[in-house]
C-alpha cells in the first residue's frame, strides 16, 4: 500500500498528516491551485486507504478523516506496539536459524519457506542481506547436495553468489538426478517386460513339447 500511494504522489498526505494551510486574501492562481491539488492528496490518500480495507475493518475507522489517523490506528492494530514487533522478530529470527531442509524436500519448497520468514522480517523492518540467505541455504541443505556445493565452491567466489542463482543451479541438479531416475525405472521396467514375455514363450514352448511327447507314446 506504501508503495501504492507513493507512485501516485500521495504518500507525504499519509506520512505527514499536515493539513493544508490557509489559503490568504487576493492569492494568486497559482497559489490557489497548489491549494486545491494539497486537499485533493489528502482526500485521494483517504479514498485510497478506505477503498483497501475489507467492511469489517472499515467500519473500525470510518470516522477518521486524516489519512495519516487512519494509518497510524491500522500499524496499531496489526503491527502491535514497538515490543510487540521486538518479540515478532525474535521469534522469526529463531524460525530462521532453525529451518533446515528435509532429504524429501525440494529445493524450491524449502526455499519458499525461508523466503516466507524473510519477507515477514522485512515488513517489520529488518533487513536481511543477500549474503546471509545463500549462507543459510547452504548450510540448511542435506549431505545429497555435498558435491553440488563443493563445485560451487570451485568455480565460483560464494560471496557474490545471489540466492536465485543458487537455487537455479540446486534446481538444475534435482533435474538431472529425476531424469536419471526415470531413466533407471524405465529400463527396469523394459527388462522386466522382456523377461516376462521370454518367460511366456518359454511356457508355451514346453507346453507344445509334453504334448508331442505324449503323442509319440500313445502312437
Amino acid at each position: 500500500m506504501k508503495s501504492y500511494l507513493k507512485a501516485f504522489n500521495i504518500w507525504d498526505a499519509v506520512e505527514t498528516g499536515v493539513e493544508p494551510a490557509l489559503i490568504y486574501a487576493n492569492p494568486t492562481i497559482a497559489q490557489m491551485k497548489q491549494h486545491e491539488e494539497n486537499i485533493a492528496k489528502r482526500y485521494k490518500a483517504l479514498s485510497c486507504l478506505q477503498s483497501a480495507l475489507s467492511y469489517d475493518i472499515f467500519v473500525r475507522i470510518m470516522h477518521l478523516e486524516n489519512p495519516k489517523e487512519v494509518w497510524d490506528h491500522l500499524k496499531d492494530e496489526f503491527q502491535g506496539s514497538e515490543r510487540t514487533k521486538q518479540n515478532q522478530v525474535l521469534n522469526l529470527n529463531r524460525q530462521f536459524e532453525m529451518l533446515s531442509m528435509d532429504d524429501n524436500e525440494s529445493v524450491r519448497e524449502f526455499s519458499g519457506k525461508l523466503m516466507g520468514i524473510v519477507n515477514q522480517l522485512r515488513l517489520l523492518g529488518k533487513a536481511i542481506l543477500e549474503d546471509r540467505l545463500v549462507s543459510k541455504m547452504l548450510v540448511s541443505l542435506p549431505e545429497k547436495y555435498e558435491s553440488k556445493i563443493s563445485s560451487l565452491e570451485d568455480s565460483k567466489d560464494l560471496s557474490q553468489l545471489t540466492l536465485k542463482e543458487l537455487v537455479n543451479a540446486l534446481e538444475g541438479l534435482e533435474q538431472k538426478r529425476a531424469f536419471r531416475q526415470k531413466k533407471l525405472v524405465d529400463s527396469a521396467l523394459v527388462a522386466r517386460t522382456k523377461t516376462l514375455k521370454s518367460g511366456g514363450s518359454n511356457s508355451k514352448r514346453n507346453v507344445v513339447e509334453k504334448k508331442e511327447k505324449r503323442e509319440e507314446t500313445s502312437g
